[in-house]
């Protein structure tokens, strides 16, 4: 019996050759049936020809401008044919027989909505990046990962449900996707995997963590570790992701906790280092909460080509 086709989704974005070295790595995998779908999103200083030279098995999809990490997996998907969807970070490279277990969990597990892989550091001495997670600290607004930066020795050998999973490398079928929509490009970078994940745990799905599947991870090759880009999305995102999921007392302990510590410490710091373009991409993320409050709601979020607005407004920080 033939295996379900997975469409491999990923984005590029000035990083072709990294791109490639994902793709290489998807050469050896045992599973016999996968598409590879690569969306370039509007990458401004190196075009993605190298994928097209180098990887000729590839789907190359070109997009016109940037739509973030949601919009351009949301464009791949929209050209994908598979019964399942992997999304994978371009900076990643995979074992081979790490689809075998993600797809045999779905094919067992009508109510898995999304799943992920453990995902190590790449190049490290087998540092966890990803085992699972503990969801978003109420207090904090901030996510509780399984096992982030412990030495693998089997303690998480185990493959269970959890809390969210990992946008680095989820899986999600297709027929999941058709029935809660497409991962909220309100977000354009960081934090939207995780609202998705409560998306389809509201639709009741559940989120997993497959121990048998592992994935390497170079992490922040295309954004970068301290950008500007980094800082205001992140901030920007954390509070958003807060206010769309959360109530009560959670949502108010973990919004205050943010503005009254997280946030004065951030402008102590970037303060004290003369880094005025982090404090204005802090500043723009605050800002951007007062202008778009509606939008904050899960109720009121509407399809949207976030793109053109959001690199206006970045090209301001």
């Amino acid at each position: 019996m033939p295996k379900p086709l997975v469409s491999i989704v990923s984005i590029n974005y000035n990083q072709a050759q990294v791109t490639c070295e994902m793709v290489f790595s998807l050469r050896k995998i045992t599973y016999p049936n996968i598409e590879i779908i690569v969306v370039d999103n509007a990458s401004p200083s190196e075009a993605p020809d190298l994928i097209e030279e180098q990887c000729p098995e590839v789907k190359l999809i070109r997009s016109s401008v940037n739509l973030g990490y949601a919009g351009g997996n949301n464009l791949g998907v929209m050209q994908a044919k598979g019964e399942y969807i992997l999304f994978l970070n371009n900076d990643t490279e995979v074992e081979p027989g790490f689809l075998e277990p993600l797809v045999d969990l779905f094919e067992h597990n009508a109510k898995a909505g999304v799943a992920s892989p453990k995902i190590i550091y790449h190049n490290t001495d087998s540092m966890i990046q990803y085992a699972g997670s503990h969801g978003i600290n109420a207090w904090t607004g901030r996510s509780i990962t399984i096992g982030q930066f412990e030495k693998d020795k089997g303690q998480h050998n185990v493959s269970r449900a959890t809390a969210l999973a990992d946008g680095a490398a989820m899986m999600v079928p297709m027929r999941v996707i058709q029935q809660v929509g497409l991962m909220p490009e309100l977000y354009f970078l960081y934090y939207e995997e995780l609202d998705w994940c409560e998306i389809m745990k509201r639709a009741g799905y559940s989120c997993h963590y497959v121990a048998d599947s592992t994935i390497y991870h170079k992490e922040s090759v295309s954004v970068g570790k301290f950008s500007v880009l980094k800082t205001y999305y992140m901030n920007r995102n954390r509070l958003l992701f807060i206010r769309r999921n959360m109530s009560g007392w959670k949502r108010w302990s973990s919004a205050l906790v943010f503005l009254l510590a997280a946030l004065p410490k951030k402008v102590l710091t970037h303060g004290a280092r003369q880094e005025w373009k982090h404090l204005k991409a802090l500043q723009q993320g605050l800002w951007w909460h007062l202008a778009n409050n509606a939008a904050c709601e899960p109720k009121k979020l509407k399809p949207t080509q976030p793109s053109v607005s959001e690199e206006l407004a970045l090209n301001q920080l």
